[in-house]
């Protein structure tokens, strides 16, 4: 109805009725408005809509798939437009352009589009050529994919790009793609066009498509009307024929509604090649089905439509200040716009027509419209759809709304609901749903002609970049050390910028000490550290820090527990006191461990269910073995049945084993001196005793012998995540920097060896890298990336061929080495603007047991390392015929291939590393 078709012509179809009308006695709203259907469903999940219509011996043909612009994600936008044209170029059994099928059918209104929510495919056809449609759409629709070459993808890729620029080229042709960049989040679907960015048209792969059909084009996501001169039972038959074989599709996630409601006002310009500026006026609205947005269409076609209407009567008419002026909504599944454009003559005061629509909309709010506007836009609207209604097929036919209505609501008759809504609308309440909508939330687009400006003479030498001058030099905070009676190391970094002090406290435990306790142990403990003190509830350590200014976190690492705290100066000494209640008296309360132990649980299952999760859950295990400190899940967050065991007592057991001064570390940065903190910590934690604290193993482990691949099956996955490691160095090893630097040209940055070949040159993956993971026991070095599912094996292999070359024939360059050093040395002096960063780089000379110097050397060792160094690191640290692999992926796509490496069969896991 009139959300589903008027919107999409982007005008309102009430301007075909723009005359007086003079009623008779009788209703004028008492109309036979219904489209008698059958609908029925294949088992593949296809639903089809039949509609009987013997005036004429045609029939009309719809296919809508719901799928549109906003099934897309960044970075692949366009598909949705690009498929709809690839639709026409072709499927396997009649792999010619479509149209040369149609024109001798006898095809009218045969046309294809595409919105941010849905593609559709609609044609007339003489009866007789019934068959053959139903043919040609059912065998694009099963049929597709071995027709689609990459000589059709770049034809109509460049189509498109074509279109994209004419679009572009055209008066006011970017208005849209800024409007909705401002008004939508960037992660909204809305906040792209449908006809996607260059870039990513560019980027597209046969197997993106291929991908894109098989995920959305399936009979489950799709509706078929068939309207006309046809029999219904015949119609079933005919259907089920040529449709029922058709792959249903997988089940798809679907945005319902995102309605992203603004505030304020926000108002841009742009320019354009044009004569006149064009200003347009939107406030964010709900969805294409609602009441709110039906009524709001009322208000549009009040102010807009027809020479008696409010602003164009004003602003066309008698002022004669703009050329054309519109208000509309623009409304798609899950939200929409309510909008004003006006195109103003030259010479014309900008603002004189700004004030004009603020000043006519702003009575519209106050009064609502007139009895008599509100009858007449009854009509009009009424009346258009009812004009529609005549054809069967095309833009508002019948097969038209029964498909729309279907897509976006799942009730083929949901527009007889819109039309009692119009029907029974009131004064007031169109009223009330432009208050609510259109009060506040203003956002404001100006397209100005180019100004009239003329350049100056330049001497700027554009042959090169201009070289930057000196770096400027980069020193660490000084710091001071010192310890209390207790054994309590203390770390003082005086920073009097702004009046804070921010406190960590250090312990020895991380994960790595559950190998004395169940797995998720250290994580829990910590989680529950600020829960509950023997004298504060959880509510009241959070009250009382809040109105002190303070805060206060807790968590643990693979090496380290740690408890963190901010306070300002003014407040330090009465938030000392919770903190220092918190690290010494945790009650662990049994309500508050419940729900915590609920939340790691989930936490878990979210692990197991993610490809990134499954494959860090057993990595560790693999690389390090049974036994080790290390071998536990990465988040520390332990399985499902360690995490249920384990009681409040599991949790003061770790509290009074690990939480000992002599094996803690308090680093203090901000506005305090050593000597205004040393007092404050001694009275706060002189009660704290020391005592004998186990010792973790961390002792080094011996890599494999040869490279070995895991495989977890995930099925129905799109990609594949691939992660690949062995145990080297500890942190803390005389050739830590050459051995950053040597990564950073590996994997370890944006253009890097491995990015570079599985990113950029090859596009199978978003990303790919390698880094070496910090621990002060053996690390492990890894590689790790994302890839589509039928390019993993070959990613694997690529993956070594580069860390092979890398220890080889293809080391390190000196330009290479020359970059990282650059990029590590002039990203420093932003490095440590604030204390937390201070903080951080403190905690990791605690942690990894560095030099006391580490950072402040840190520039001028990064720029002693020679190439020879750099090289020697990659061969210390790298060994490719040690790399254990875990792929987290489609066993039906990638278990063949990977078993053809020639590393030996890939070993089936579960997602807690059990062979299968």
């Amino acid at each position: 109805m009139t959300n589903f078709y008027l919107r999409r012509l982007g005008l309102l179809l009430v301007g075909l009725a723009l005359h007086s009308f003079s009623y008779a006695a009788e209703d004028p709203f008492d109309l036979n408005v219904d489209i008698p259907h059958t609908l029925f469903k294949l088992d593949n999940g296809l639903t089809v809509i039949v509609h009987e219509d013997k005036k004429a011996p045609i029939v009309a043909v719809n296919v809508w798939y719901h799928v549109g612009s906003k099934d897309e994600v960044r970075g692949k936008t366009g598909f949705a437009h690009l498929f709809e044209h690839l639709m026409f170029n072709g499927s396997e059994n009649f792999d010619d352009d479509y149209f040369q099928a149609t024109e001798r059918l006898g095809a009218t209104t045969i046309n294809g589009t595409t919105n941010k929510d849905r593609t559709n495919y609609f044609q007339n056809v003489p009866r007789n050529a019934l068959d053959s449609i139903l043919w040609l759409e059912s065998d694009r629709m099963g049929n597709l994919l071995g027709a689609i070459t990459q000589e059709k993808l770049d034809e109509q890729r460049e189509v498109v790009k074509n279109e994209k620029r004419q679009r572009e080229n055209s008066p006011y042709g970017r208005g849209a793609e800024i409007q909705y960049s401002s008004i939508y989040p960037y992660e909204h679907p809305y906040s792209w066009t449908t006809i996607g960015s260059m870039e990513d048209l560019e980027a597209a792969t046969v197997e993106d498509v291929h991908a894109w059909f098989k995920q959305y084009y399936g009979a489950n996501n799709t509706v078929l009307v068939i309207a006309g001169d046809v029999d219904t039972d015949e119609v079933k038959k005919k259907v089920e024929h040529y449709f029922g074989s058709v792959d249903s599709g997988p089940p798809l996630t679907k945005h319902e509604s995102w309605v992203n409601k603004l505030t304020g006002t926000h108002k841009e310009v742009s320019y354009d090649r044009v004569s006149e500026t064009m200003l347009m006026k939107s406030w964010n609205i709900e969805g294409n089905s609602t009441r709110d947005t039906t009524y709001l269409d009322l208000a549009a076609a009040v102010l807009s439509s027809g020479k008696s209407s409010r602003l164009y009567k004003r602003l066309v008419y008698d002022e004669q200040f703009v050329s054309s002026v519109s208000a509309y909504t623009s409304a798609g599944e899950i939200a929409g716009t309510f909008e004003i454009s006006a195109t103003i003559n030259p010479g014309v005061s900008e603002q004189r027509v700004d004030d004009i629509i603020s000043e006519e909309l702003a009575k519209f709010l106050a009064k609502g419209p007139t009895s008599e506007e509100l009858e007449r836009v009854k009509i009009q609207t009424i009346s258009g759809f009812v004009r529609g209604m005549e054809s069967i097929g095309g833009f508002g036919g019948k097969s038209d709304i029964l498909a729309s209505n279907f897509i976006y609501t799942g009730d083929p008759n949901h527009y007889k609901l819109e039309l009692d809504w119009i029907k029974n609308a009131e004064r007031n309440q169109l009223r009330d749903v432009a208050r609510k909508w259109l009060s506040d939330g203003l956002y404001q687009l100006a397209i100005r002609p180019f100004p009239k400006l003329q350049s100056a003479a330049t001497d700027v030498d554009r042959s090169a970049m201009p070289e930057p001058g000196a770096a400027p030099e980069v020193g660490f905070e000084k710091y001071d050390t010192a310890e209390l009676t207790n054994g309590m190391k203390v770390i003082v970094a005086n920073r009097s910028a702004v009046p804070v002090v921010r406190m960590l406290l250090s312990i020895d435990a991380g994960y790595a000490s559950d190998q004395f306790a169940a797995p998720g142990v250290a994580r829990l403990a910590m989680n529950m550290l600020d829960e509950g003190t023997k004298k504060r509830s959880s509510l009241e350590i959070s009250e009382e820090l809040s109105l002190l200014g303070a805060s206060l976190g807790a968590g643990s690492n693979l090496d380290t527990s740690t408890v963190s705290f901010s306070a300002l100066t003014t407040t330090l000494e009465d938030s000392l006191d919770i903190f220092s209640d918190v690290v010494l008296n945790p009650a662990f309360p049994p309500n508050e461990m419940d729900r915590l132990k609920i939340q790691q649980i989930n936490a878990i299952k979210r692990e197991q269910f993610s490809p990134g999760g499954m494959a860090l859950r057993i990595f560790p295990r693999l690389v390090y073995g049974e036994g080790h400190a290390y071998s536990n899940p990465f988040s520390g967050a332990g399985t499902l049945d360690s995490v249920a065991s384990i009681q409040v007592s599991d949790l003061t057991k770790f509290h009074s084993t690990w939480f000992k001064p002599n094996n803690a570390t308090m680093i203090v940065v901000g506005d305090i001196t050593m000597a205004e903190a040393l007092p404050l910590l001694e009275d706060k934690f002189s009660a704290w005793k020391k005592g004998e604290v186990p010792t973790k193993n961390v002792s080094s482990v011996t890599r494999a012998g040869a490279p070995q691949i895991y495989l977890i099956d995930r099925p129905g996955s799109v990609q594949s995540t691939i992660i690949g490691g062995h145990v080297t160095t500890p942190k803390a090893n005389p050739i830590e920097i050459a051995t950053m630097l040597m990564n950073d040209v590996l994997g370890g940055s944006s253009t890097s060896r491995v990015n570079m070949n599985l990113r950029e040159d090859k596009g199978w993956s978003y990303g790919a890298g390698t880094g070496i993971f910090n621990a002060r026991g053996p690390r492990f070095f890894y590689a790790s990336t994302s890839v589509q599912s039928d390019k993993t094996a070959a990613s694997v292999k690529e993956m070594m061929k580069e860390f092979e070359a890398f220890i080889s024939d293809t080391p390190i360059t000196a330009e290479e080495l020359s970059k990282a050093k650059q990029n590590n040395t002039l990203s420093l002096p932003g490095q440590w603007e604030t204390g937390g960063a201070v903080l951080g780089s403190l905690s990791q000379i605690v942690q990894y047991d560095l030099a006391p110097d580490y950072f402040d050397t840190f520039a001028d060792t990064i720029r002693s390392v020679s190439l020879e160094q750099a090289e020697a690191a990659a061969q210390q640290v790298l060994h490719p015929s040690s790399l254990v692999w875990v792929v987290v992926g489609d066993k039906a796509i990638v278990q063949e291939n990977l078993d053809e490496l020639g590393f030996g069969k890939a070993i089936l896991i579960d997602s807690e590393g059990n062979r299968l």
